[in-house]
């Protein structure tokens, strides 16, 4: 099992990854209550607002969610090192709002299936976001990326929950 913190080195994280087989487990609490880090996570105004990683220099160019049982949802992004955009899309395999989503990911057949809960607790919200991938090598493919890359949206995240928490509506964020 490896696991990895810090955005920057020497920089704590409140994030941890570990890896065990083909899965790759995220752990994070955020100082939300958990209806607004749900909401962050299935309103596409905000989600769009955290998803990205601000120091990789993509950005984010749709962001289409029908966050219901085999609804789907489809991701564009554009780098400035990549001739064409970049999708990522797939459907929700389960939806309990406040708690719980499921999510496949069908750009590949590397796709994983990730699983994302929500545990409130007093005024915070554990987040465990789960990837079972279909194979080890599946997951190697894109575990480097993935330690890099989400830490940093999880503080950009914290940061679009601070915001919400001040009394912005998620839909019009």
């Amino acid at each position: 099992m490896d696991a990895t913190s810090g955005i920057e080195a020497g920089a704590p994280s409140r994030t941890t990854i570990e890896r065990s087989g083909r899965d790759l487990t995220l752990t994070r609490t955020f100082d939300a209550p958990a209806p607004l880090v749900f909401a962050a996570w299935t309103t596409p105004r905000s989600f769009r607002q955290w998803w990205v990683p601000e120091s990789s220099g993509a950005t984010l160019l749709t962001c289409e969610q029908d966050v219901r049982v085999g609804g789907g949802y489809r991701l564009e992004f554009a780098h400035p090192e990549v001739a064409t955009p970049l999708a990522f899309f797939g459907r929700y395999l389960e939806v309990v709002p406040d708690a719980r989503l499921v999510w496949t990911n069908e750009e590949s057949d590397d796709g994983a299936v990730t699983t994302v809960t929500f545990d409130a607790r007093g005024g915070t919200t554990l987040v465990v976001m789960s990837e079972r991938h279909p194979s080890q090598q599946a997951l190697d493919r894109g575990f480097e990326g993935m330690c890099e890359a989400m830490p940093e949206m999880f503080e950009q995240l914290d940061e679009l929950l601070v915001a919400l928490g001040a009394g912005a509506d998620p839909e019009a964020t």
